[in-house]
């Protein structure tokens, strides 16, 4: 009789973390959310008050992987380890997240100009009432950018969706002079971590 081959549900729509798992041959299926004005209230991004941004980081991935675990029930699939991830800047102790319109996504980018910032992406794991959290942290120093960068930057449409107005696997690659700590981190999942929680739960990576 064939063995069926491991495999995870991802609960993200993220195209960039759906790269990274195919990336270190992690087999999955996506576990989708209602977004917009029907978004579930388990998956709220919104801060709480003093919150700082890795406890944030880390409730918010948590509350995603353990929503996914109970639509695995409602819907009726099979069991398996729920895999998701939130990421969020931290600026002097500030959560900076997706901007909310251009003008925003231009007034963070001019914020983090020609200075360094943090990185936070958390990862979380839930499977048959267990859930495990990791956190990883990078710092990324940006060049000084003009004005004109910026303008165009916001036009092409990169910055929006985007932890921190930016996504330095595109254009904004160009904005960052020196990184420190997890590539795949700062695109959206640490691979390192995420290939060693998913170990914790039986997954052979």
């Amino acid at each position: 009789m064939a063995t069926l081959e491991p495999r995870v549900y991802l609960a993200s729509q993220s195209p960039r973390r759906r790269e990274l798992l195919t990336q270190i041959g992690v087999r999955f299926d996506l576990l989708l959310f209602r977004n917009g004005d029907r978004a579930d209230p388990e998956t709220d991004e919104t801060p709480l008050p003093g919150e700082a941004p890795e406890a944030y980081a880390l409730r918010v991935a948590a509350a995603k992987a353990r929503h996914g675990a109970q639509l695995l029930a409602l819907r009726r699939l099979p069991p398996r380890p729920v895999l998701a991830a939130d990421t969020t800047l931290d600026v002097d102790g500030e959560i900076v997240g997706k901007p909310r319109d251009d003008a925003d996504a231009a007034a963070i980018l001019q914020r983090l100009s020609g200075r360094a910032h943090l990185v936070l992406t958390a990862i979380a794991v839930a499977h048959q009432q267990r859930v495990e959290t990791r956190l990883s942290i990078s710092e990324v120093r940006f060049r000084t950018l003009a004005p004109d960068e910026i303008h165009r930057y916001v036009a092409s449409g990169e910055p929006r969706d985007k932890a921190g107005a930016y996504g330095i696997q595109g254009r904004a690659a160009t904005f960052v002079a020196e990184i420190r700590g997890s590539h795949s981190g700062i695109v959206g999942l640490p691979l390192c971590e995420t290939a060693l929680l998913l170990r914790e739960f039986g997954y052979p990576v």
